[in-house]
């Protein structure tokens, strides 16, 4: 799968959403890197760019498995077709792929306004470190190292957290945390 000339084909997948118990397993690391995995890679992606979002974790589409995929420069324009009527168009894309990650080095602190894609309407500002080295796998199982800050160093914090079970609400204050759960909760059982 080439992912620098990345087409935006694939099936959209529904994204798990906040209680759903695999968001809150550990996820197990990928052992096979086949046709499979890759045919999953790119319907996440798609279902990521649709969404819309910056990152994916395969705990967000039922797979818990150690796995996300992310896009922190794609663009996003809104744009009125020929019959006049608005749509959206997708362009630009740097997709990720991060395959059994390991955050190995973190330094500073940065607070960040996150959202989610399983806690649909929830805003907060999160504490995370500014810069991070992470190691990882991509699709053929190599091994690779990414010193990463700003922006994507949080996308890859956020995403990596999904792996470990812990939704980003699980990172505010006990309040906002029990304010949320109890919203959530009172939500999934409407």
């Amino acid at each position: 799968m080439n992912l620098e000339k990345y087409e935006l084909k694939g099936d959209q997948l529904p994204i798990m959403t906040y209680p759903e118990p695999v968001l809150s397993k550990v996820a197990k690391p990928v052992t096979d890197f086949n046709k499979d995995l890759e045919h999953l890679v790119k319907d996440m992606l798609f279902t990521m760019y649709h969404a819309p979002g910056i990152g994916l974790a395969a705990p967000q589409v039922g797979e818990s498995i150690r796995l996300f995929v992310l896009d922190v420069d794609y663009d996003r324009e809104t744009v009125t077709n020929s019959a006049g009527k608005e749509e959206v168009r997708l362009s630009g894309f740097h997709p990720m792929v991060f395959i059994n990650p390991v955050i190995t080095g973190t330094s500073g602190t940065t607070t960040y306004e996150e959202g989610c894609l399983s806690v649909p309407g929830v805003y907060e500002e999160v504490k995370r470190h500014k810069t991070i080295h992470v190691k990882y796998q991509d699709l053929k199982g190599d091994f690779h190292e990414l010193e990463a800050d700003d922006m994507l160093a949080i996308c890859i914090q956020h995403e990596n957290d999904h792996l470990d079970g812990v939704v980003f609400i699980e990172r505010l204050s006990n309040l906002k945390k029990n304010f949320y759960k109890k919203k959530m909760l009172k939500e999934k059982v409407r």
